[in-house]
């Protein structure tokens, strides 16, 4: 006899938690930001009322998140970040009147059996019990990708809305009940939406306002502007270790002073070493030694990001994995912790005198403080791959790079120009200045530390938010606004992310982009 499936619906327990994980994983299996235990127990304890879940037998096959927000209606969208406070719940509001449908999923071997309309049916509840005038939240638009070109994202909804498109995801939330308030590039990854986002909203019926005292404040848009600092380098011979570090405490010291939260060193930076080995050593040679010294660079940028409490991307530094040199770029945040990023275009005077070999992936780094992503040198002379660290959310990448005369530096400058421009994205480039006179493997070095905008309005012209004087030892130091760049990417007088054409071309990344979120 075939086992009944009952569905039922009811609040969560704290040793549900686990079981949710898994049924999220299972939902969602191609979403890099999958939330753990930890974030989920931080859910429940903001609002255990709102988070329910569907289970059959015992098993636990959905679950739905949802707190209480009271927001300002002034401001046309939120992210799911700011009125998740990270997706934390740590906004949630009692004395609100939204309640923001944060998440829903359904396990795929119990989709189509009412699972979601179930747990539509609590919140509903909710918004009752709770005497609240609306529901809102986020959806995505699955078929678009098979319209966009021909249609915008807006008027793909308004076709949908008619009867004359279909789409799964934006048929089900209006069946549900919702309108759609906005569409809106939310810079996820989800190829099937073309990373857009609709905002919806489905209002109470049942909603009191003379039984309602409103007794807090909106939530307003978040101020998210961090201070970088990026370091204009002067290479100088050296007779050890010990020099090189005071040179970069220096800079380290120089962005703290500045409350600067992120410090940019250029590309191999430390190829200052070589001044203080033999002579007669070749290139490659000299970039294994140099390569031996990993550990001390680690450690160096390590105590300095601790003791200074600073975000420092350690320009790049030779690494020696499984036999074979790479040109990797290192981030190190205040708590000690340290990610990577590969150089992936290798130039044929790294290839040939060094043996630098081209590396593997492309991450954004999820800080506490915005998303970035780092691109060497070369690397940013690629517009495909900053494309598609824009699309999977980077606001701003930072550039170290290293150039010997002024035509290899305008590459550089230009691309990461354009890229910033295109992108709708900030862009930082640090370099190296001045010569090793006596190493013959890094003669001469020319460079201009820069930082770059989009052109609209609401930045500088000509895009360019700060620049050092070149061939000095300097830094340029530039506040980086995010929610002019959120406001620009939507509103802005181009938009470059919006108007792509992929009816006529394709930009897919052959593996996935890591969103790694640091601590």
């Amino acid at each position: 006899m075939k086992e009944k499936k009952t569905v039922k619906v009811r609040p969560w327990k704290e040793e549900d938690i686990p079981a949710i994980v898994a049924c999220q994983r299972a939902a969602y299996p191609d979403f890099d930001e999958q939330y753990d235990e930890r974030i989920y127990a931080m859910q429940f304890a903001a609002f255990p009322e709102g988070q329910v879940l569907a289970e059959v037998n015992g098993k636990v096959v959905g679950y739905a998140t949802s707190i209480i927000v009271l927001l300002d209606d002034s401001i046309d969208w939120y992210r799911y970040d700011e009125i998740t406070g990270g997706g934390s719940f740590s906004t949630h509001t009692p004395t609100g009147d939204t309640l923001y449908g944060a998440d829903i999923a359904v396990h795929p071997d119990y989709r189509g059996m009412g699972v979601a309309g179930k747990m539509y049916v609590h919140r509903k509840r909710i918004m009752k019990r709770y005497n609240l005038s609306r529901m809102i939240a986020h959806g995505r638009i699955m078929n678009y990708n098979e319209q966009a070109g021909r249609v915008t994202a807006r008027e793909y909804v308004e076709l949908v809305r008619e009867g004359k498109l279909k789409d799964s995801a934006l048929n089900a939330h209006l069946k549900a009940g919702y309108r759609v308030k906005g569409v809106f590039l939310d810079l996820l990854q989800d190829d099937s939406s073309l990373n857009y986002s609709t905002f919806l909203e489905m209002p109470n019926p049942d909603f009191q306002p003379v039984r309602r005292k409103i007794a807090g404040s909106p939530l307003k848009r978040t101020v998210r502007q961090f201070r970088v600092c990026a370091a204009q380098y002067q290479m100088r011979r050296i007779a050890s270790w010990e020099d090189m570090r005071q040179a970069v405490e220096f800079f380290v010291a120089t962005a703290d002073a500045y409350h600067s939260h992120f410090l940019v060193m250029p590309e191999l930076f430390t190829a200052q070493m070589f001044s203080t080995m033999p002579p007669e050593w070749d290139s490659r040679r000299a970039v294994l030694e140099l390569a031996g010294m990993a550990d001390r660079y680690l450690d160096m940028f390590r105590e300095l990001a601790t003791t200074y409490n600073l975000h420092i991307i350690g320009g790049s530094h030779p690494i020696l994995r499984d036999g074979k040199l790479y040109n990797v770029a290192h981030l190190f945040t205040p708590t000690g912790n340290v990610y990577t990023q590969d150089k992936l275009h290798i130039t044929p005077g790294e290839r040939e005198d060094w043996g630098i070999h081209p590396g593997e992936g492309l991450s954004v780094f999820q800080t506490p403080l915005g998303r970035i992503a780092i691109q060497v040198c070369y690397d940013i002379e690629f517009p495909e791959t900053s494309r598609l660290l824009a699309l999977a959310g980077a606001e701003a990448i930072f550039v170290p790079f290293s150039t010997d005369e002024k035509r290899a530096y305008m590459r550089v400058r230009c691309t990461a120009q354009a890229r910033a421009i295109e992108n709708s994205i900030y862009t930082v480039i640090a370099a190296n200045v001045g010569n090793l006179y006596g190493v013959k493997t890094y003669l001469l070095n020319y460079g201009q530390s820069a930082v770059f905008s989009p052109s609209d309005p609401a930045f500088p012209i000509p895009s360019l938010n700060g620049e050092a004087d070149p061939g000095v030892e300097t830094v340029v130091i530039a506040d980086l606004d995010f929610a002019s760049l959120s406001q620009v990417r939507e509103f802005g007088s181009v938009r470059p992310l919006h108007e792509r054409r992929p009816d006529m071309y394709e930009l897919r990344p052959k593996a996935k982009i890591k969103i790694v979120r640091t601590e």
